[in-house]
């Protein structure tokens, strides 16, 4: 992808769909997949030190830092008025919706629970992109991602006992707006760099984000601890900023529903973090549930 950091409307990147390319946006996308498996145990460490609050509106602000740095920096003018409605949308979305919600869901979840829900995150990014794109993915591309999907499902319902919790409307919730970012941001990934597309995502919910970690900072408890402060610079600098930006340069190559297959091995990684982070204990299916859920995003990444 070439760079383009004018403020006016920059031509779409043709995306020509070569096999150096469309290697380049998995590996890519896959990268930021892995990021993302890290968020829930990140998370989970997080709410050992700050409030729910505190933890989402401070990972915001440290993101909102990074990448307000890396703008200055690079000297990059301010988007088109055209991409302020789409930034908008992944602000809303993958900035302060997805982070807020799965928060509150972790705080009555477990992180293998919470990767149930998670879990269905590709076919409604899938989907949300058709509507939004116009794309029209082939029946054996949904069935294969439809087959991902139910492997993950039964895996981590098996895992965390079969039980719901209390916070599964926050995790439908956090589905449904992350899924709108992730496909908006696809989008204007096309003509601007994805490190730009979440930067100013990030800094437009600056003022938001300053004013909730005032208001969490003053009314909610944090006690510091060496695994609380590290979750919160993963959550903010690995999860937020780094992995959205190879997300969405990824997505860019390879195109929303292809890249929203590769999401079926995040709920896996996740437990793996979990046994290896939190000492939660991994079910002998793992294995096997891994090996299906490969074969799928083969089939996935595959399909025209």
């Amino acid at each position: 992808m070439t760079a383009q950091n004018s403020a006016t409307l920059p031509p779409t990147i043709a995306v020509t769909g070569s096999s150096r390319g469309a290697a380049t946006g998995t590996a890519l996308a896959s990268l930021g997949v892995i990021a993302f498996s890290l968020t829930f145990p990140a998370t989970a460490w997080g709410l050992e030190s700050f409030g729910p609050w505190s933890m989402v509106a401070l990972r915001s602000v440290l993101a909102a830092a990074i990448a307000g740095a890396f703008l200055l920096a690079r000297r990059v003018p301010l988007p088109a008025r055209a991409h302020w409605a789409g930034l908008a949308v992944v602000a809303a979305g993958v900035v302060v919706g997805f982070p807020l919600l799965t928060t509150l869901a972790l705080t009555t979840s477990t992180t293998s629970h919470a990767a149930v829900v998670v879990g269905l995150l590709p076919l409604t990014t899938a989907a949300l992109s058709a509507l939004r794109t116009g794309a029209r993915p082939s029946r054996r591309f949904w069935a294969a991602a439809l087959a991902g999907a139910g492997v993950v499902l039964a895996f981590t319902v098996a895992q965390s006992g079969g039980s719901l919790s209390a916070g599964d409307a926050y995790l439908f919730g956090a589905l449904l707006v992350c899924a709108a970012g992730y496909t908006e941001g696809g989008r204007l990934a096309r003509t601007l760099p994805g490190w730009q597309v979440i930067g100013w995502a990030l800094v437009l919910c600056l003022p938001l984000s300053l004013a909730g970690s005032a208001l969490g900072l003053a009314y909610e408890p944090v006690h510091l601890t060496g695994h609380g402060v590290a979750g919160l610079v993963w959550a903010a600098a690995g999860s937020t900023f780094l992995g959205l930006y190879v997300w969405y340069r990824g997505m860019a190559e390879i195109g929303a529903p292809r890249a929203s297959q590769l999401q079926l091995a995040q709920p896996l990684l996740t437990l793996v973090w979990s046994v290896a982070l939190l000492g939660e204990r991994l079910s002998p299916a793992a294995p096997v549930a891994a090996c299906a859920v490969l074969v799928c995003i083969a089939v996935t990444q595959r399909v025209k």
